[in-house]
C-alpha cells in the first residue's frame, strides 16, 4: 500500500459509533481498514506511515454551498477550505455563476456578482458553456486542477440573464424552450443540479410554471435543484412551501440552500419549518437542506434594493440610484415597505455591516454598519448606503445581522441537514464561515454544546451530501472508496476565523487527504494539488 494511518478512532461518515483501525490507501482509495481487536490477520504495512496517535479519522468534508467559482481558478493552495477538511465544493449557487454564458452575458454576471467572487479582470475566462468552465477547473494551475474536489450547479438567473436578458416579464415559449435547452445541455456536461437565487435578479423574476418546467429537466437528467427561495423574512414558511410544492409538481428532488428562518419575525419559528418538512417527507418528498453554524447572514448590498430596482442590470441599477426621483422611490420602498431584495421586511440599517467593498478608497466603511458610518458622517443612512453602491459600483459585501440561535440549532439537528458555509472568500472583513464552517461544527456545536454527537455531526458534514450528490464512493470510510479523509482532534478541534479576524485558520485538523494525497500535512499545506471535478453521470 501506499500509505498506512495506524491507531486512527475511525468515524465513519454514517453515524455509527466510532472505532480503532489501520487504514491502508493505495491508488487514491482506502484499500484496507484493519479495526482493532476484530482482526485477527497481520496489521497491514505501506511504503509510507502515518501514526494518527487516536486522532479521529473521518470522510472529507462536503461544503454543499460554496461560492469558489473563481477562487478555485485563482488561488492554487484555496487553505480556506483545505484547512477545514473540506474536500469537495459545490459551486454555481444561488442561481448566478458563470456558465452558460455568451459574451453579453458574461460581462453582466461578472459585474453583478464582483461582491461574491471580485471582478474576474484576473481570469482568462475562454469557456461559454459548462463542460468548458468544468474542463478549464480540471485543466487549472498549469494541467494539475484544482485545490479540492468541485461540483457544479446550473445557475438559473444566469440562463435566464442568458435566453432573455433582464426583463420583470414572463418568459415567451420560444424563451423558456432556451432555457430547457442551455439547462440539458449544462446537465449533460456534468452539473448535477440547478440553483436559483429567487431574491436576487434577473433569477427572482421567474414565476413558478417556468421553474416547474425547469425542474422536470433537471430531474429527467437525474439531478436536483437547488433554490435560495424568495424569502428568509416575512413570509419565509410560505416560500418554503412554495418550493416543496413546485419540485412535487416537477417530481424533482429538493435541497434547500441555506435553510435558516431569520429577522424577527421568524425567532422561535424553526420547528414551524421542520413540521412542513417532516409532512413532506412523510409524503415521500426528496428533500435535503444544508445551514451554516453562525447567526449573521453574508450578500451583497446591491441584493438588499427592491427587484423592481433592478431591471435590466447593473447599468440600469446604476442610473436609477444616480437619480433623486427614483433613489427616494427605493428608498421609502426598503425602509417603509419592505424590499423583495431584503426579504420583504424594512431595512434596518444597524444591522447592515459593510464586509467588503471593490474599491479600495471606501476602506473605511468595512467593519462599520451602515448606521454608524452614516451616522459618523451626519447624515441619513440611505444617503450613505446610496453614495456607497454608486462608488463602489455596486461591489460592496455586507454581514446581516438577523439570524437566531435557537433556530440554528433546531435545524442543524434534522436528519435531512447538511453543511455548506456559504463561504464569500472576497472583501476586506469577510464572514468567518469562509474560514470556519466545519470546525465550528466539530469543535463548538458537537463538542462544546452537544447539539449533536460528533459521530451525527460527521455524517451531517459527509455521507448524507455525498447522497444527495449520487456519488457511488465518496462520504464514508469504507474499503474500495476514495481516500478523501480528514484526521482531526476531538478535543481541540476549532474554527479560528472570528468576526474580528475571519482569515484565521482552525486549529486541530492537522491532516486532510484528496485522492489519497496530503493537501494539509502537520498543519501546512503541502503543494499537492488533487482536486477535479466531480462531474453527474446518466
Amino acid at each position: 500500500m501506499d500509505l498506512v494511518i495506524r491507531d486512527a478512532r475511525v468515524i465513519d461518515g454514517t453515524g455509527g459509533a466510532s472505532y480503532r483501525a489501520d487504514v491502508g490507501v493505495h491508488e487514491g482509495r482506502i484499500s484496507t481498514i484493519h479495526r482493532e481487536g476484530e482482526d485477527a490477520g497481520p496489521r497491514p504495512t505501506g511504503q509510507s506511515t502515518l501514526d494518527a496517535q487516536g486522532l479521529a479519522l473521518a470522510p472529507g468534508f462536503i461544503d454543499m454551498h460554496a461560492h469558489s467559482d473563481l477562487a478555485l481558478l485563482r488561488d492554487p493552495a484555496h487553505t480556506a477550505k483545505a484547512a477545514q477538511g473540506v474536500t469537495l465544493e459545490v459551486i454555481g449557487q444561488d442561481g448566478l455563476s458563470y456558465a452558460p454564458v455568451d459574451d453579453r452575458t458574461l460581462a453582466q454576471v461578472r459585474q453583478a456578482i464582483t461582491g461574491w467572487n471580485g471582478d474576474g479582470s484576473d481570469i482568462d475566462f475562454t469557456w461559454r458553456t459548462v463542460g468548458g468552465y468544468l474542463d478549464a477547473l480540471d485543466s487549472a494551475h498549469g494541467g494539475h486542477g484544482i485545490a479540492v474536489n468541485a461540483a457544479y450547479l446550473i445557475p438559473q438567473g444566469t440562463v435566464r440573464m442568458h435566453a432573455m436578458g433582464w426583463d420583470d416579464r414572463p418568459a415567451t415559449p420560444a424563451e423558456l424552450e432556451r432555457m430547457k435547452q442551455l439547462v440539458a445541455e449544462g446537465m449533460r456536461e456534468g452539473a448535477v443540479g440547478m440553483s436559483s437565487g429567487l431574491t436576487y435578479t434577473p433569477g427572482m423574476y421567474a414565476d413558478d410554471s417556468e421553474l416547474t418546467e425547469l425542474c422536470k429537466v433537471v430531474a429527467r437528467l437525474g439531478g436536483y435543484y437547488c433554490p435560495h427561495h424568495r424569502s428568509y423574512g416575512a413570509g419565509a414558511l410560505q416560500a418554503y412551501e412554495e418550493m416543496v410544492n413546485l419540485t412535487r409538481t416537477a417530481h424533482c428532488p429538493l435541497h434547500l440552500a441555506h435553510a435558516t428562518m431569520n429577522f424577527g419575525v421568524n425567532k422561535g419559528k424553526a420547528p414551524d419549518l421542520l413540521a412542513l418538512l417532516d409532512a413532506a417527507l412523510a409524503k415521500g418528498a426528496d428533500i435535503t437542506l444544508d445551514t451554516y453554524p453562525y447567526t449573521p447572514g453574508c450578500t451583497t448590498l446591491v441584493a438588499m434594493l427592491p427587484s423592481w430596482a433592478s431591471e435590466g442590470g447593473p447599468d440600469a441599477i446604476l442610473t436609477r440610484l444616480q437619480d433623486d426621483g427614483t433613489a427616494e422611490k427605493i428608498r421609502h420602498h426598503m425602509e417603509v415597505i419592505g424590499a423583495d431584495g431584503c426579504h420583504g421586511v424594512p431595512i434596518e440599517w444597524d444591522t447592515i455591516e459593510i464586509s467588503g467593498v471593490s474599491d479600495p478608497g471606501l476602506a473605511s466603511c468595512v467593519g462599520k454598519t451602515i448606521a454608524q458610518s452614516a451616522a459618523q458622517r451626519g447624515e441619513e443612512p440611505w444617503v450613505t448606503a446610496r453614495r456607497l453602491l454608486i462608488n463602489d459600483k455596486l461591489g460592496s459585501t455586507i454581514l446581516q445581522h438577523v439570524g437566531h440561535e435557537e433556530n440554528v440549532q433546531a435545524i442543524m439537528r434534522h436528519p435531512v441537514h447538511t453543511g455548506g458555509s456559504d463561504g464569500i472568500l472576497q472583501g476586506f472583513k469577510p464572514h468567518p464561515r469562509a474560514y470556519g464552517t466545519f470546525p465550528q461544527y466539530l469543535g463548538r456545536y458537537a463538542r462544546e454544546l452537544g447539539v449533536l454527537s460528533l459521530e451525527e455531526t460527521v455524517a451531517h458534514l459527509t455521507s448524507r451530501p455525498a447522497a444527495r450528490l449520487r456519488l457511488a464512493d465518496r462520504g464514508t470510510v469504507r474499503e474500495g472508496y476514495r481516500a478523501d479523509l480528514v484526521l482531526f482532534d476531538p478535543e481541540t478541534v476549532a474554527a479560528g476565523s472570528t468576526f474580528e479576524a475571519p482569515r484565521t485558520l482552525p486549529t486541530g485538523i492537522p491532516h486532510v487527504l484528496i485522492d489519497g494525497r496530503f493537501v494539509m500535512r502537520d498543519g501546512r499545506r503541502t503543494d499537492v494539488i488533487a482536486g477535479r471535478t466531480v462531474r453527474r453521470t446518466p
